[in-house]
């Protein structure tokens, strides 16, 4: 099928041999409120996940945490026997209570289940990305990963993953991990006003690392979203596409994972890929992140 948005090009995983476009959609949205539970509409969210694909999407970023299981279950029902091309991204080291509370799942029997799980819930033999989730608010920043990933490195040695990769980690943590298994990308907080990850984002990209950004949009203080504002009716965009197209043009290593329950959602995120940004908007948008 054609293609009808450029979905901000394509990155090549020189370590997983695999190229996928940098727009991919992110699942967490498909579970209920607070990502808990089921969604009020199930059939919208199968709709939604199938329209994505349609659209060339070809990497879903998800995990059994979500809901618990419920994005998992979705992505199974509406896209299993999956495409040969569809690159699927899971993370681990979290459970939910019953209350909905985010609880630290990072001993090895959580590890192993957490894979175990991800896998019978998506209906896969082999789990393509595993990001192990570590970093505030469940662990302290400079929390050692080495157990964990240690146990992750081995279900990769048994064939139950393909590649490894870590979720609000420092750069101290990405190097001690690389001396236990290669890592093919990081998922961390980054935006134009979020600007602590810069240099890492050089160092991975000259890596071939890829690097995805969450919450595009968190933390604005009212004048930089209205200077966004500003900038996203001059260039006909909503301000959530301009600060997508913001991050496809930083660096090219980075993927974004934009979620949405509704098709016209999905279909205004794809266009962000589509949006030109002059040097002279590129400055006026770095310059957000430094105003008060």
């Amino acid at each position: 099928m054609a293609q009808h948005h450029h979905l901000g090009g394509t990155f090549h995983f020189p370590t997983a041999q695999r190229t996928v476009h940098r727009i991919g959609y992110g699942a967490m949205q498909l579970a209920g409120p607070h990502v808990f539970g089921p969604p009020k509409d199930r059939a919208a969210a199968i709709c939604v996940l199938q329209a994505a694909i349609e659209a060339g999407v070809d990497h879903i970023d998800t995990s059994d945490f979500y809901g618990p299981y419920v994005t998992n279950q979705i992505i199974r029902e509406a896209l299993h026997p999956y495409r040969e091309d569809l690159t699927l991204v899971t993370k681990i080291g979290a459970l939910r209570g019953e209350d909905g509370s985010w609880n630290l799942a990072l001993s090895r029997d959580q590890i192993i289940d957490a894979v175990h799980s991800n896998l019978r819930n998506l209906g896969l033999d082999v789990l393509d990305v595993v990001n192990l989730r570590v970093g505030p608010p469940l662990t302290k920043p400079d929390f050692s990963i080495e157990e964990p990933l240690t146990v992750l490195a081995e279900l990769q040695q048994q064939g139950l993953i393909r590649h490894l990769g870590l979720s609000t980690v420092t750069q101290q943590q990405i190097e001690a991990g690389e001396k236990i298994a290669p890592i093919v990308c990081v998922q961390n907080l980054y935006n134009i006003v979020t600007r602590k990850d810069d240099a890492l984002i050089d160092h991975l990209n000259a890596k071939g690392i890829a690097y995805v950004p969450y919450f595009p949009l968190g933390g604005f203080t009212p004048v930089q979203s209205g200077k966004l504002d500003t900038i996203a009716k001059q260039l006909n965009a909503t301000p959530m596409q301009v600060a997508a197209a913001w991050l496809l043009h930083r660096s090219p290593n980075i993927l974004l994972i934009p979620g949405t329950s509704s098709v016209a959602h999905l279909e205004e995120n794809l266009k962000a890929g589509d949006i030109t940004l002059s040097e002279e908007t590129i400055r006026q948008l770095n310059n957000i992140g430094t105003d008060n």
